[in-house]
């Protein structure tokens, strides 16, 4: 009877201790880029994907016209002028940089509205020098982004806003800059949500799948949102108390002592 008792408590046991680790992530949902190795070599020589981000309502651009013959021509274009006694500061950059209104249009001196949004940085450098060289013929142009950033959210160790300073910054190095995600976060649906034509579009990324250096949103654009949502043990937990693995050891140790205590008695 002594021994049925034990082998009853044992059960209870084992159960116990199934329901707890049964949650536990396999590595398959945990490790990044797997079966890299069995990517064929004319996938990484395919041709690149063309990852120039697009120029959009409410970005803020720092616009430098030079010119080597007549620098005092295109000083009109420059915010430099406004510091003279001084280096620019990235404060200054914001606030005398052109801001893209709503139509998508810059307002420059001398040229009036110029429409830039849905260029590249590229093209709008390319068209603003078609119109300033009728003014200035060896006229050159520079773009930066003032306000490039990304945010990323969810199950990351540091969720943010971050600022770029080098315009370009691939999903890996976003989650990187966050601190990389928890083990609690889903790395098979990992949601992009992107400003598209005006509409806020909604991307699926798998961090587990080598197939993501070769996406079309492996590089982020401004103001790309990253959500790492909890996986199913995080969701799961979220029901329970959280200090249910303190109450199972707690059980279990009963439950031993139990069944001891009725082995020997």
């Amino acid at each position: 009877m002594k021994h049925k008792s034990f082998s009853f408590y044992f059960s209870v046991l084992s159960l116990a201790a199934f329901f707890l680790f049964s949650s536990c992530g396999s590595k398959r949902d945990i490790v990044y880029f797997q079966n890299a190795d069995r990517i064929s070599e004319s996938a990484y020589n395919q041709e690149n994907i063309d990852y120039g981000t697009q120029i959009m309502p409410n970005d803020n651009l720092f616009i430098m016209v030079s010119s080597a013959v007549n620098p005092d021509a295109v000083e009109i274009f420059n915010v430099s002028q406004i510091n003279r006694t001084g280096s620019l500061t990235p404060a200054s950059l914001d606030i005398f940089g052109y801001l893209v209104d709503q139509r998508g249009n810059i307002n420059l001196p001398l040229l009036g509205e110029i429409h830039v949004a849905g260029m590249t940085k590229m093209d709008a450098i390319q068209s603003l020098q078609k119109e300033i060289t009728k003014y200035v013929a060896d006229a050159v142009v520079n773009i930066r982004f003032l306000n490039y950033k990304v945010s990323v959210l969810g199950e990351v160790n540091r969720p943010g806003v971050y600022t770029m300073s080098d315009e370009r910054i691939s999903i890996p190095e976003a989650i990187a800059l966050a601190g990389d995600l928890t083990i609690y976060g889903e790395r098979h649906t990992v949601q992009l949500i992107r400003l598209e034509n005006g509409e806020k579009k909604f991307h699926y990324i798998d961090l587990t799948s080598p197939n993501l250096f070769f996406s079309p949103y492996y590089y982020l654009h401004q103001n790309d949102i990253l959500y790492i949502s909890p996986n199913k043990t995080r969701a799961g937990s979220s029901t329970y108390n959280q200090n249910l693995p303190f109450l199972v050891s707690l059980i279990s140790v009963t439950i031993t002592a139990i069944a001891l205590f009725i082995r020997y008695k």
